[in-house]
């Protein structure tokens, strides 16, 4: 934070309630808090904030707080306030508990949603006369934006707020919001921007974010009143903490006894496949039938929403969840957040405890549940960092180009544009105020007819530019083509779940559908599914009783945050900090720095030692599983070239391991930096990773759209359509600007590419490299993930675990 930060005096006058809001909060015995005071003195001001508030502080209360005075003093027809949520879950939860206050005092305000779940007869109706508050997402904001009767409905905005704005704010959906403000703003000059978060680490990046032109000194900081610290427990198994697994579910047991002692208990999963492991494993140590949910992206709105209710009404005692509930949504009986597996990072475990005990003065109440040993050190650091105060770094980039034409061809939606005030006006959004005037060409040659290559398909052709200069779109059929395919969020392919009455469950991804036979089963939406048919969008099912299979899902895993990485690297240098640690996590470093040693923070410790006719290679990194998985295959590829014939590689958050025929007898080879101006190139280049990022940056950028009106194209369609423009683009046009837009993201979003440069500029500094005669300690756990190959789908938990102790055995011996 900058010491020239304006934030409110604790000398300056306090604004006064209107009687009827001063009355409903004395109904309660409620008192405003000091910050919502300050967030309605900004306003009053004509001031935009950013408010940082614990979870529970009433952020929400204090964002619609002036808004509600306004329009209480001041009666108004029209839009009024825009909500901006990250989550339509999000959305649909602030409407819910909005509703209440605001009929409770008789006020004549009308309080919507707007999403992509909003019945398009209502979304017809809002434009033509619109709610004094509309809770959107950047997705529906955009599509608005691309209407000509957008500039007489925002004409008088007065107010935006963006809620929870870390959880979007530093990627694309953040880039598209950041645009959507710069158009609000020349639509509404008076317009106010506010932001709200419990989790921000750099607020003087969120100002500059959030303020018009990347005014920092426009932006208040509001800073919340401290809350009761948070009570968080590790939860212990019954016997040794495991040595392998990252999900928790040998507690099944012991979790179960905690909702049976609490009132309502959300249970946070981070990926969905292990949503619908726990949720199964939970049911079936249900002893007393307590009615448990299950909830992720992947379900249907109606499965969704009715757990939702379920959940507002107080009619379930647990709630098993993922991301999708990470954010705001406040259920008042929750009293217990049970995390499965490491949190991998201290503001998304933050995030997740408020959910709990949702009030600034009570102590929201959490346990952890590592999956094993480097899970338990994991837990352990984010409760340290925690109690410290520290939150996961912000880094915010540049803004996206294929965001950008999205935006451009919405604003050419609305109405012909000049480029030069087009330009002028995206320069006032942070990401992109270093746009050059000859970016800017090349993105709206892209929009007017695809690039060099394509130019000669008309279908490529969406904006015309007159004589006069004037940029318009080419033929109203891409106005249509536009608002069908328009967002950020690019899933992976998915099929619909149906029985054979047509009743969604919800989707699968595809490529797990393609494996799937007639009578084979999985596991979905809490049930045991047998496949009866798989058409080209539907996968035909019916619940069956049999043992069952478990979905799975595409897209990275949560990456373990920098900043808890190296808190664990610490703890392995620091001895005098093990007495926190269970006995056997104890005993596991101490056999470990007798066996081989322990590594300081700055160094890279390599292992190597043979084992059942193969040799191993372990190198313990810390810099998370997406980042190892693309360094296992570079590594293997340059052992490849060595001739040491590798057969493979498996990696967690902490560690990776490569196996191969011959002995690695020099590491720092394999680990030299020039494997990422060589073999990295060279790997993106021939693998898919470039093909998938091109598929998104083609379908956000509106090169290839998804839906046709009445009709959706099926992911092989989109797949085929978007592989045939790579494979033109990439042999007569490889500076295209899509193909630029997709190598930024293959490196720095889906292959960790700034870890992996650190880590190599650790490797040739400092790797500590030790040849041993067998395995060690600190070696087990990424080990028997190689097991996870030798065993069939359905018995892997027994016999992995019988690896496991085999592993541990061998390497717990000192002789």
């Amino acid at each position: 934070m900058t010491t020239d930060a304006r934030e409110p005096s604790v000398s300056d006058p306090l604004p006064t309630l209107p009687p009827v809001l001063a009355g409903w909060f004395a109904a309660r015995r409620w008192q405003p808090r000091r910050h919502q005071l300050d967030m309605v003195r900004e306003a009053q001001a004509g001031r935009h904030a950013l408010l940082v508030a614990t979870t529970g502080a009433g952020k929400t209360l204090s964002g619609f707080l002036p808004t509600l005075i306004d329009l209480v003093e001041r009666p108004t027809e029209g839009l009024h306030t825009l909500y901006v949520s990250p989550l339509k879950a999000l959305a649909v939860d602030i409407q819910r508990n909005l509703l209440a206050p605001v009929e409770e005092m008789g006020l004549d305000i009308r309080v919507e949603t707007r999403t992509g779940d909003t019945p398009s007869d209502r979304k017809a109706r809002q434009r033509i006369r619109p709610p004094q508050i509309l809770l959107t997402t950047p997705e529906s904001l955009s599509l608005l934006l691309s209407y000509p009767d957008s500039v007489t409905m925002f004409a008088g905005l007065k107010t935006i707020v963006v809620d929870e704005v870390h959880a979007f704010a530093t990627g694309k959906r953040g880039d598209l919001l950041s645009l959507g403000m710069a158009r609000l703003q020349r639509i509404a000059p008076s317009l106010r921007r506010v932001a709200l978060s419990a989790t921000v680490a750099d607020p003087d990046g969120y100002r500059a974010w959030l303020a018009p032109d990347g005014d920092i000194d426009a932006v208040a900081l509001v800073q919340g009143e401290p809350g009761a610290p948070p009570d968080i427990a590790i939860l212990l198994p019954e016997g040794r903490v495991p040595w392998s697994g990252h999900s928790g579910r040998y507690a099944a047991e012991q979790v179960m006894a905690e909702i049976e002692t609490h009132k309502t208990t959300i249970v946070f999963c981070n990926t969905r496949s292990l949503c619908e492991l726990i949720f199964q494993d939970l049911w079936k140590v249900n002893a007393m039938s307590l009615p448990i949910g299950v909830h992720h992206g992947s379900l249907s709105l109606d499965a969704r929403r009715k757990v939702e209710s379920a959940m507002a009404a107080g009619r379930l005692r647990a709630l098993v969840a993922t991301s999708s509930l990470d954010l705001g949504v406040d259920w008042g009986d929750v009293d217990c957040v049970i995390q499965m597996g490491a949190p991998k990072g201290s503001s998304r475990l933050l995030q997740r405890l408020g959910r709990s005990n949702h009030r600034l003065d009570e102590a929201s109440e959490g346990i952890l549940v590592p999956g094993n040993r480097f899970e338990y050190l994991e837990a352990r650091a984010a409760l340290d960092a925690v109690e410290a105060g520290e939150l996961d770094p912000d880094v915010f980039l540049m803004g996206s180009l294929d965001v950008l034409a999205q935006h451009v061809m919405a604003c050419a939606c609305a109405a012909p544009f000049d480029q030069a005030a087009l330009l002028d006006e995206i320069r006032g959004a942070l990401p992109y105020s270093g746009l050059t005037d000859e970016a800017f060409d090349r993105v709206l040659g892209f929009i007017r007819d695809g690039g060099y290559s394509l130019k000669a398909y008309e279908r490529f052709k969406r904006l015309t530019q007159d004589t006069d200069g004037t940029w318009r779109v080419s033929h109203p059929k891409f106005t249509t083509q536009h608002r069908l395919n328009a967002g950020i969020i690019v899933e992976a392919t998915m099929l619909t779940v149906r029985f054979r009455n047509g009743r969604s469950l919800g989707k699968v991804e595809e490529g797990f559908a393609a494996s799937l036979s007639h009578g084979d089963t999985f596991f979905f939406a809490g049930l045991s599914l047998e496949v009866e048919k798989i058409d080209t969008e539907d996968l035909i099912v019916r619940a069956t009783s049999r043992p069952a299979r478990i979905p799975t899902y595409g897209g990275s895993r949560m990456a373990l945050s920098t900043s808890l990485a190296d808190r664990v690297r610490h703890f392995l240098a620091e001895p005098d900090e093990w007495a926190r640690f269970p006995s056997d996590v104890r005993e596991w470093l101490e056999y470990q720095r007798a066996r081989s040693a322990l590594p300081t923070p700055d160094q890279l410790l390599v292992e190597t030692f043979p084992r059942e006719g193969r040799h191993y290679m372990v190198a313990y990194s810390f810099e998370g599983w997406n980042a190892h998985q693309s360094l296992g295959m570079l590594l293997t590829r340059r052992m490849e070239t060595l001739g040491l014939k590798p057969l493979g590689f498996v990696a967690n958050d902490y560690a990776i391991a490569t196996y191969s025929i011959d002995k690695v007898a020099d590491p720092a080879a394999l680990f030299s930096a020039d494997i990422l101006e060589h073999e990295f190139v060279d790997w993106v280049q021939q693998s898919h990773l470039l093909k998938r990022a091109f598929r998104e940056v083609a379908v956000i950028g509106g090169l290839v759209e998804r839906q046709h009106p009445g009709k959706r194209k099926t992911g092989r369609q989109v797949t085929f359509s978007t592989d045939l423009i790579y494979d033109v683009l990439r042999r007569y046009e490889p500076g295209h600007l899509l193909l630029e837009a997709a190598w930024a993201d293959a490196r720095a979003k889906m292959t960790d590419v700034g870890r992996l440069a650190a880590l190599l500029d650790r490797a040739a500094a400092t790797m500590l490299h030790i040849d041993l005669p067998r395995i060690t300690p600190l070696a087990v756990p990424v080990m028997t993930l190689i097991g996870r190959e030798k065993v069939a789908t359905g018995s892997s938990d027994d016999a992995l675990l019988v690896e496991a102790e085999a592993l541990a055995a061998e390497a717990m011996r000192l002789d």
